[in-house]
């Protein structure tokens, strides 16, 4: 049964028949912040998964974390494995005296295919550096030796790392989160409504530079390449749109902002992200964005025997 949160927003055509459809739940912000276009329910409760990541990496900044832009970059990023994300990874452990052994996210090969070949052709195997999530422990781990606390139970909830992150988390979606979970890496994460996403990230991109969440989004923007990596969408949104901020997240959750405060959260119910990717074109040309940026995300293909038979886009 489909919680009736959700309505149909993308459709899968293969070889000019429907074949299935995608519910889920969109809500977009005009620059002042006040809800111009819903699909859905707008105050539909998810976890934003990894869309989480640039709160969480201003919270480290608040803390005192100090890093260039295309580690902080990092820190907020779902990153594809590849050598130059790794190479990141390790300078933001090797600058607070660790190393590969203290991250505790989930080990797994590279998500990049090539990278991940690598690997295996050179006898290794999955390991937590490569996973997509490296960065944000990486930083987090960097935090708590800035801050003097224990670095082996950082994933605590109850760590005062957390707790200060769970803080900052609440303070951007202007919410208070009424369930806290594990994330697929490890991290805690917390509730909130896709409208409370959509602040977060609108807030994101219109406080002043320097401020925390700001920095964060101003190192995304600048680092693309390593939020997501090669072939990414997240990477390609960012590229194809002046100023955009954007960060996908497990389940079919997807949030982004664009330079004038205009701001879109979205969750797909069955946690298809071929679904939320088309979605997140459509909710983007509602926000304002030129529908030629996004044109080449707007539909993502089907495949009948290796070649592309139809397509999944947004309703």
């Amino acid at each position: 049964m489909i919680d009736e949160g959700y309505v149909p927003v993308a459709e899968v055509v293969r070889s000019g028949f429907r074949e299935g459809v995608h519910f889920g739940a969109v809500v977009v912000l005009g620059p002042d912040g006040a809800v111009t276009s819903a699909l859905g329910d707008p105050a539909q409760l998810i976890y934003p998964r990894s869309a989480a990541k640039p709160m969480q990496a201003a919270g480290m900044v608040r803390l005192g974390l100090h890093l260039p832009d295309d580690l902080l970059a990092l820190v907020c990023a779902s990153h594809s494995g590849e050598p130059v994300h790794v190479a990141g990874v390790r300078r933001i452990l090797a600058g607070c005296g660790l190393d590969d052994a203290a991250l505790q996210n989930t080990p797994r090969l590279p998500g990049d295919r090539l990278a991940a070949r690598e690997v295996v052709r050179s006898g290794l195997a999955e390991a937590s550096v490569y996973a997509d999530c490296s960065g944000k422990h990486a930083g987090m781990l960097a935090t708590c030796v800035h801050n003097g606390w224990p670095t082996d139970t950082y994933l605590d909830p109850a760590h005062p790392l957390q707790t200060a992150l769970r803080a900052d988390f609440e303070d951007a979606t202007g919410e208070e989160t009424d369930h806290v979970g594990v994330d697929g890496c490890g991290a805690p994460i917390w509730t909130c409504s896709l409208t409370g996403l959509a602040r977060a990230f609108r807030a994101a991109v219109t406080q002043q530079p320097g401020e925390p969440l700001r920095a964060a989004a101003d190192a995304m923007r600048r680092h693309p390449e390593l939020v997501g990596g090669t072939d990414r969408d997240v990477t390609g949104f960012m590229q194809a749109v002046p100023g955009l901020l954007a960060k996908e997240g497990a389940e079919g959750v997807y949030a982004a902002a664009l330079p004038d405060g205009s701001a879109v959260a979205l969750k797909v119910s069955d946690g298809a992200h071929r679904a939320a990717q088309p979605a997140l074109a459509a909710a983007l040309v509602r926000a304002g964005a030129d529908p030629a940026a996004v044109a080449p995300l707007a539909a993502v293909p089907v495949l009948g025997h290796g070649v592309s038979v139809g397509e999944v886009h947004a309703l």
